[in-house]
């Protein structure tokens, strides 16, 4: 069985930076790390730079700037991340040195990345992920987004694999390529990332919705939403799950009294024998700087919201004593 960890948005800069330089690596995890080490795989949205320059973007309007020290990398590498999707809005905060010096920190610290590059093609070029063991296969991560247009990478420009999200016959054909290709590298599993939409939005909207079913049609096994900062509600197309939203996971952000993006999940998705077979997902909470189990009202808050909003995408969840799962029917 291959078990694959996803977090929603790892932010490392500003607050997280600073609490960084008296915490030890593993400390941002928390009671989480168990959780994480456990799974075959495990790959987060990774919402900053990695970089010690100064120069903000400034070609267009930006009101957050995020980068951390590259040794924050080390933070990854004691959650063994395998894969940050690096197509969002943050990943040039710091300019095309910002995005140069976040490729080598994670190449150097053996942490494979999608979703931007040097140049268009290295942006849209899947990250490939081997597991071995008895059940060996190779996991496809493919990282899209449609944030930040001014961001996208062109044909000698660095930047992000920029896609709108669109039914059009173009943006289809680069979704098809795109899984085609994986499949050609040896893919046994496709995780199709995309950061997408608006923020504090709790339900996708009605095109969204229409666009992740079709990128399942196409042939990705998981549609892994983030950018709400807010988990939304679980789809099974087609006996695949669509996660419309991770939500957010590590960072210092305030918090909305009503929305409380401080309430997320860490999500593993288990596949046997070419099939879904099992969600889990773990309530955590949110502080600066870490992430922590969910108990007593934030748990079940938590499960509450969850439970309610996948059950609108006709998805059961059944709750258990520390996690709610789902499982498909024989």
């Amino acid at each position: 069985m291959l078990t694959l960890a996803l977090t929603g948005d790892v932010m490392l800069g500003r607050g997280v930076d600073t609490a960084l330089r008296h915490m030890q690596p593993q400390d941002v995890w928390g009671d989480v790390l168990p959780q994480l080490l456990q799974a075959d795989l495990r790959i987060a949205n990774l919402e900053c730079a990695l970089t010690k320059h100064h120069q903000p973007w400034t070609r267009s309007w930006k009101m957050f700037h995020f980068r951390a020290d590259p040794a924050a990398v080390r933070c990854l590498q004691a959650a063994r991340i395998d894969a940050c999707s690096l197509a969002n809005n943050h990943t040039l905060d710091f300019e095309e040195r910002g995005l140069h010096d976040t490729l080598h920190t994670l190449d150097a610290a053996g942490i494979r990345h999608a979703g931007a590059g040097i140049d268009a093609i290295e942006a849209a070029a899947p990250a490939l992920l081997d597991v071995s063991g008895a059940s060996p296969c190779r996991v496809a991560l493919l990282a899209f987004t449609d944030n930040e247009p001014g961001f996208a990478a062109g044909e000698a420009q660095p930047g992000t694999n920029f896609l709108e999200v669109s039914l059009g016959a173009d943006a289809l054909r680069r979704v098809a390529d795109a899984i085609a290709r994986a499949r050609a590298l040896g893919a046994d599993w496709v995780v199709f990332s995309n950061h997408w939409g608006a923020n504090f939005v709790e339900r996708p909207a009605p095109d969204f919705r229409r666009f992740a079913r079709r990128v399942i049609e196409l042939g990705a096994d998981v549609y892994y939403g983030h950018s709400a900062h807010i988990c939304q509600g679980i789809e099974i197309h087609q006996g695949r799950p669509i996660l419309f939203d991770t939500g957010d996971f590590i960072d210092d952000y305030a918090v909305d009294p009503v929305l409380r993006n401080d309430r997320s999940c860490l999500f593993k998705l288990m596949f046997e024998a070419g099939a879904l077979r099992r969600i889990e997902l773990i309530p955590v909470i949110l502080q600066v700087a870490q992430v922590a189990l969910a108990r007593g009202d934030d748990f079940e808050a938590i499960a509450a919201r969850m439970q309610q909003l996948c059950a609108e995408l006709g998805t059961r969840l059944e709750r258990l004593a520390d996690r709610l799962v789902y499982a498909p029917g024989p």
